[in-house]
């Protein structure tokens, strides 16, 4: 499935020293996987995509995997931000597609399909109840230069 391990890149801890946001990359596959802890704020999802944001540049990835299966609480507050300033940039930047895990929690699950109502338009989208379905399908979508190669 995968061409190898990933290079675990940070831990993001929360203002009490817990994970907030697990990051990984799989640089042959051009995919950046984040796993989120914990009850989350749209602060909290603001300041952990910034911090995802700040590897663009070095790690040039077109595929994220967004794992919340791990999260609750209610994240609306972020949806503008996610929308009207994140968006653009990633997909100017060349994020191609979007595999996002949800949370069990019904308090998110209001944020997380406005979430991909807004994405689906600019991007491959699809919700997920399972973390290896979702990476399954991501890889389909294509990303690095092996998937690239296989669809040539």
């Amino acid at each position: 499935m995968l061409s190898g391990p990933p290079t675990q890149l940070l831990t993001l801890q929360d203002d009490h020293g817990l994970a907030l946001a697990e990051y990984s990359f799989y640089p042959a596959e051009e995919l950046l996987s984040v796993r989120w802890h914990g009850h989350l704020t749209g602060a909290d999802v603001i300041r952990g995509v910034r911090q995802g944001e700040q590897w663009r540049d070095q790690l040039r990835f077109s595929l994220i995997l967004n794992d919340k299966s791990d999260t609750g609480g209610d994240w609306s507050d972020a949806l503008p931000w996610l929308q009207y300033e994140w968006l653009p940039v990633a997909v100017a930047a060349g994020v191609k597609a979007l595999a996002y895990v949800f949370s069990p929690d019904l308090e998110n699950q209001f944020a997380t399909q406005e979430f991909v109502a807004a994405l689906r338009p600019h991007m491959a989208i699809e919700l997920f109840a399972d973390r290896d379905v979702a990476l399954a399908w991501l890889l389909q979508q294509g990303g690095g230069p092996i998937a690239t190669a296989a669809h040539s």
